[in-house]
């Protein structure tokens, strides 16, 4: 299981739009959210009929920062699986310009499947009612 996806740096991404800092650049909430997009681009062609997955362990590095128009590739590739627990290896790089290859994240993020009917209805009501 492996996916690739690719991010173009925003505004709405910076560390000052997503409250985890005040500089314009990639804010790491923002590259932990594109890392468990890749899982989960990777992990749902398996996926059966009413089955989900959710993450339930992330390990993250951030380790170069990247300005707003930055093109960043996310590869998510499974490293471990056991039954329903699927462990990806995460990577980002920069594509293009001066730094292009540049490693800006690396990580892990561990997901389980679980039939979503059944998750749900372990929650409250209110929050049975968001999925639709």
């Amino acid at each position: 299981m492996e996916a690739t996806l690719t991010f173009t740096v925003t505004d709405e991404d910076t560390a000052a739009a997503v409250g985890s800092g005040s500089l314009p650049v990639l804010g790491t909430p923002r590259l932990l959210a594109w890392c468990e997009a890749a899982t989960c681009a990777a992990i749902d062609p398996t996926l059966t009929p009413g089955s989900t997955s959710v993450g339930t362990r992330i390990e993250l590095e951030h380790l170069a920062a990247s300005p707003v128009g930055q093109e960043v590739e996310v590869t998510a590739s499974a490293s471990y699986v056991d039954g329903r627990l699927h462990r990806f290896t995460v990577a980002a790089r920069h594509l293009g310009g001066a730094d292009a290859g540049r490693v800006v994240g690396t990580g892990e993020v561990t997901r389980v499947v679980v039939d979503a009917e059944r998750f749900l209805s372990r929650i409250s009501p209110d929050a049975r009612g968001l999925r639709d």
